[in-house]
């Protein structure tokens, strides 16, 4: 299972991290790499909720991809 993160920077300083796979994984951090991990923390959890009431089969691998970030040259 890929879940892919995406991020929004906010006006007042703050990072949006979601998960668009998992209706409702979505966060908010200080830092990008607060939400990254706040993200992932949600994203497990939920995981484990639906497995637990078996609403999802349990994914023999988890993995998270991060957006590649562009420079302008």
């Amino acid at each position: 299972m890929n879940l892919d993160i995406n991020f929004l920077h906010e006006v007042d300083g703050r990072w949006i991290a979601n998960i668009e796979s998992i209706p409702g994984v979505s966060v908010y951090g200080e830092t990008k790499e607060d939400a990254q991990k706040r993200v992932k923390i949600l994203a497990l959890q939920v995981i484990a909720d639906f497995i637990e009431h078996n609403e999802m089969v349990e994914p023999e691998i988890i993995t998270f991809t991060l957006p590649v970030d562009t420079v302008a040259a």
